[in-house]
């Protein structure tokens, strides 16, 4: 049931991810994902503001102010000093208490954003001429598929095989090598005698949408691989898998890089549109 959900949800952030995030095509990496932060962060702003008790955070707030106050002007009184590190103690938790709430209200739909924004930032599309393999990953006791399992080159132009495929029984693995040949989104298509399995393929030197791997049906694999419907439990594929290119490193963008930059600049312009937006926490 917890896959199920998590599978709808993904199909539902997919398909808002692809008109809402489209533009980034033709905005620079570095200033799309800036935009996103910014953008992050004032949401952030306003879920807190409407989700969370602001007047008892502002109280807190005031205390934890008041108690530091204290214990900076009666540092040589032993007992006040216990009294107020208490305190002080206490506005921590109470303060913590209170962010819960909007940090459940968060916690899914940041999930959902960062899932689609790793598929645009994480790694790179492959430009037309480039090689790369591909993996198909079969369940256990499926000898037979491994040994049928075709890449149809007439149902896939965009890519050119030029080497395998290479079967790995000992593994239940099966790898081609294949050339980038038409820029956009495409479909790879395998075949099993008269099964067909797709699996989509990133080409171009514009931003777009890259998913490593099309997952099998397992709750990890699917919160990590958003994009594209997971395998049945019963398939004889359970994972076809395209090694992409890392984005080079950059002061903002690059591979695992931009997810430290966009929850360092979102939480930047949080503390900076705060005052402006009038929101404690």
């Amino acid at each position: 049931m917890l896959i199920g959900m998590t599978i709808w949800l993904n199909q539902i952030a997919t398909a808002i991810a692809n008109l809402v995030l489209a533009p980034l095509a033709w905005i620079p990496g570095g200033l799309s994902l800036t935009l996103l932060a910014a953008i992050t962060g004032l949401v952030m702003l306003v879920v807190i503001k409407y989700t969370s008790h602001q007047p008892a955070l502002q109280y807190t707030r005031n205390q934890i102010k008041a108690n530091l106050l204290a214990l900076s002007l009666f540092k040589d009184h032993l007992g006040v000093g216990f009294r107020v590190q208490g305190a002080l103690l206490w506005g921590a938790v109470r303060l913590l208490g209170l962010s819960v709430v909007p940090m459940l209200v968060m916690t899914i739909p940041m999930y959902l954003l960062f899932s689609q924004l790793s598929l645009w930032f994480q790694s790179r599309p492959l430009t037309v001429g480039q090689q790369t393999i591909v993996t198909v990953q079969f369940g256990a006791g499926q000898e037979r598929s491994v040994a049928a399992i075709q890449l149809n080159a007439l149902a896939t132009p965009a890519a050119m095989v030029t080497s395998g495929p290479v079967r790995v029984t000992s593994k239940n693995k099966v790898c081609w090598t294949i050339q980038a040949q038409h820029p956009g989104l495409h479909d790879l298509v395998f075949q099993v005698g008269e099964t067909h399995f797709t699996k989509e393929i990133s080409i171009g030197e514009s931003a777009m949408p890259v998913s490593i791997q099309r997952p099998p049906r397992q709750l990890t694999a699917v919160l990590v691989h958003p994009r594209e419907q997971p395998f049945a439990s019963d398939s004889p594929v359970q994972s076809i898998e395209i090694d992409y290119p890392r984005r080079p490193p950059t002061w903002v963008t690059g591979s695992d890089w931009w997810m430290v930059y966009w929850f360092l600049a979102s939480m930047v312009i949080a503390l900076l549109a705060r005052p402006f937006l009038k929101v404690h926490f």
